[in-house]
């Protein structure tokens, strides 16, 4: 799994920009942006809450994350 597509993918699923992602997921700007270019590689965990966050309070298209969760 490429997770710098994925972060990536989920942000704009949730149509957000960078600052807006980091605020939400409280979470170092600086980190999300190595994430998406590849620099460093998140904790597959991270991206799982993070998924389920997002579809808990309703922030992304329900239907194409919970594929994207069971995987």
């Amino acid at each position: 799994m490429d997770y710098a597509i994925e972060v990536k993918s989920l942000r704009n699923d949730m149509g957000m920009n960078r600052m807006e992602f980091c605020e939400y997921f409280q979470i170092p700007y600086r980190t999300v942006v190595d994430w998406e270019a590849g620099n460093r590689k998140m904790p597959p965990y991270v991206l799982y809450l993070m998924k389920f966050k997002a579809q808990a309070e309703n922030m992304c298209n329900k239907d194409k994350n919970e594929t994207d969760i069971k995987e």
